[in-house]
């Protein structure tokens, strides 16, 4: 079952599409889409009747989006390209892993799964990158720690500033290639962006300044 979040934000897939999916988050604007992350591909089915029943055709997803390089957010891209024929957009620092495929970096060897190799089209070499979806500007910003290259999004739906904070609440880890300082001072970076709504891989969605403060604020010790 898809959930709104905005009029212009849906959850498409979660432990609903598979287990060990993390969360899917599929925008739309202007009759195009964009996917924030494709889960293992184990419930690629239940994701592309979500994106059906959000209102928007398969071949309209513009961009698939990935956080970083971690299998339970990853693990569907390839396929979802070929199906979709999407942009596939992620930092440079994690794109090398997902076209490696390699099992530890991914953690795709935590799932006891393979990672497919994974075709990215555009590596965000700086801090920042920007997308046109429609009438949605959507901002990718560089927050290393959890993984090399982890990003976030924010976009403005409903005059409300959404963060796509996929795993702000980490867990670090040598074979992630985690960095505990960088970790810390991306999670003070998300917090200057106060947004209105926290839209995370495995807690769901956090509404209000306030509590998405709380929240961000309880891993930085």
């Amino acid at each position: 079952m898809i959930k709104r979040v905005t009029s212009e934000i849906y959850i498409i897939g979660d432990g609903d599409t598979h287990p060990q999916d993390a969360a899917i988050y599929l925008i739309i604007s202007g009759g195009e889409g964009a996917l924030i992350d494709t889960g293992t591909g184990k419930g690629q089915k239940k994701v592309t009747e979500g994106i059906k029943k959000a209102g928007i055709g398969l071949t309209d997803i513009r961009y698939i989006f990935l956080t970083h390089c971690h299998y339970d957010h990853t693990g569907g891209s390839e396929e979802l390209k070929k199906i979709t024929g999407a942009e596939v957009i992620a930092h440079e620092l994690d794109a090398r892993y997902l076209k490696s495929a390699d099992p530890e970096v991914t953690a795709a060897s935590w799932y006891g799964a393979k990672q497919p190799a994974t075709t990215v089209d555009t590596e965000i070499k700086g801090d920042r990158g920007s997308f046109m979806l429609g009438t949605l500007e959507i901002s990718m910003i560089h927050t290393p720690g959890h993984t090399p290259g982890s990003m976030v999004l924010t976009v403005s739906s409903d005059g409300k500033t959404v963060l796509f904070g996929q795993d702000v609440h980490g867990p670090l880890h040598p074979s992630f290639k985690s960095d505990r300082i960088k970790y810390l001072d991306s999670l003070k970076l998300l917090l200057s962006l106060d947004a209105d709504i926290l839209c995370e891989g495995h807690y769901g969605v956090i509404t209000g300044q306030n509590k998405v403060r709380e929240f961000i604020r309880s891993f930085i010790n």
